[in-house]
């Protein structure tokens, strides 16, 4: 949510804003919260007026009761009744146009960086850099369903008996793989300074409108039948929550977090080959990275972030890339956003593993988190990034490492993860 002063006194450069995200459909919001602003102002400043005149006649009913003029002080009773109704009425309106003010704000997009390409969706992002060589295999590589299922890995037909499209089983040295990645990028993460956090995995309706639009909630979110609960997507949600409404002493930022949840989406949709099998699934888990820091040090945070996760798979001898997203591409929320994508052999192209986002103070606004300091109290910044998610990753980290025999290499870095071993080979 941007600043509504910047909406006061500059609705051009919002109007201007939204048309880099190819929004034009949002244009007239920007005019409708003006007049809504207008008007909630009016109304504060009757309100005002109001308590400033109940006040005076409060004052003049005491002292016509001490000069012993009780006819008169009822008659002032009965002015300050009916003003009492009028404030009423007013801070009823003022409520409601408050709400609609808000409704509209957190829908207008934040404001996106100068380095941000334009473009009008993902086919518009843009290559930045590209880490460890992209190579392809002298064999033909299978769909990575095959080679999961050859290593004894992966049960599909099962998981839709018990719970339909979007769910699997792994199991063997695949299911400790999974869980190798995911223990590898936790101590990654902490040598590096981060510290690590498990957080709810439920989150309440009002940090969830905090943490995302509602596009996005309608199409991730499962909510709980009954409750004011939602299973969250992303670990960033219940790890942004839990600083809302909260003043941060500036001493303690930058706050540097590690987290690890299961994740829940309905990835509504359909989707192509590709993303069959475990590659857009209902539930995965996932290592994340969330930083709450002050303005000036949120883009040194945002390249520390896309950096943390290249690093990762490239001790994992996994080629990566990354992608800048363009203007329409990105979420309401984001400032900017960066895609970090694994090479895969078989589709001899890259595919998401990671994305990386600087959301400025636009998250913060929403939620309330600020930090104190000796001029008074400031919105923080907030970013996030991918550290790991398989069981995507997986599909990368299958098809990269596999030899002709259908056996899987494992890197060095995992080694300790897997009791030592160094390959994963076929069951018979």
């Amino acid at each position: 949510m941007i600043d509504i002063n910047v909406l006061r006194n500059n609705p051009d450069l919002v109007k201007e804003n939204i048309k880099l995200k190819f929004q034009d459909h949002k244009l007239p919001l920007v005019d409708e919260v003006i007049e809504l602003d207008k008007k909630n102002r009016a109304l504060k400043k009757q309100g005002d007026e109001c308590r400033a005149k109940r006040n005076t006649l409060s004052a003049q009913i005491g002292m016509l009761m001490k000069a012993g003029k009780p006819d008169e002080a009822q008659k002032i009773k009965q002015e300050v009744a009916a003003n009492n109704d009028k404030i009423i009425e007013l801070e009823k309106e003022e409520e409601k146009t408050s709400a609609a003010i808000k409704q509209i704000m957190m829908t207008i997009p934040n404001f996106v960086a100068k380095d941000v390409p334009v473009g009008k969706d993902d086919s518009q992002n843009v290559q930045l850099e590209t880490f460890l060589e992209a190579k392809e295999k002298p064999f033909e590589v299978p769909y990575h369903t095959e080679i999961l299922e050859k290593l004894g890995g992966l049960d599909l037909d099962s998981a839709r008996k018990t719970s339909g499209q979007g769910f699997y089983y792994l199991t063997g040295d695949i299911a400790r793989l999974h869980s190798a990645i995911l223990t590898y990028a936790r101590d990654f993460m902490i040598d590096r300074g981060f510290t690590y956090v498990i957080p709810p995995f439920m989150i309440r309706s009002d940090v969830v409108s905090g943490v995302m639009s509602f596009d996005e909630m309608d199409n991730m979110m499962y909510k709980i039948e009954g409750e004011d609960l939602y299973l969250i997507g992303t670990s960033e949600h219940s790890m942004i929550g839990r600083y809302m409404n909260t003043i941060i002493d500036e001493n303690k930022l930058p706050l540097t977090l590690t987290s690890y949840s299961p994740c829940f989406r309905k990835e509504k949709g359909a989707h192509g080959i590709e993303e069959r099998g475990i590659y857009r699934i209902h539930q995965f888990e996932k290592q994340e990275m969330i930083v709450i820091c002050k303005p000036e040090d949120s883009e040194y945070w945002y390249n520390q972030l896309w950096h943390n996760t290249v690093d990762f798979f490239v001790s994992m001898q996994i080629p990566v890339r990354t992608l800048a997203c363009c203007t329409g591409d990105l979420a309401d929320l984001k400032y900017k956003s960066l895609d970090v994508e694994a090479w895969s052999p078989r589709q001899k192209k890259y595919f998401e593993v990671g994305s990386c986002s600087n959301l400025t103070d636009a998250q913060a606004r929403r939620l309330g988190i600020r930090y104190k300091t000796a001029q008074g109290t400031v919105f923080a910044h907030t970013l996030n990034n991918t550290v790991v998610a398989p069981p995507r990753m997986l599909i990368a980290f299958v098809e990269n490492h596999l030899n002709e025999d259908g056996s899987v290499n494992i890197p060095p870095v995992l080694r300790p993860y897997m009791g030592g071993k160094d390959k994963i080979e076929c069951k018979k």
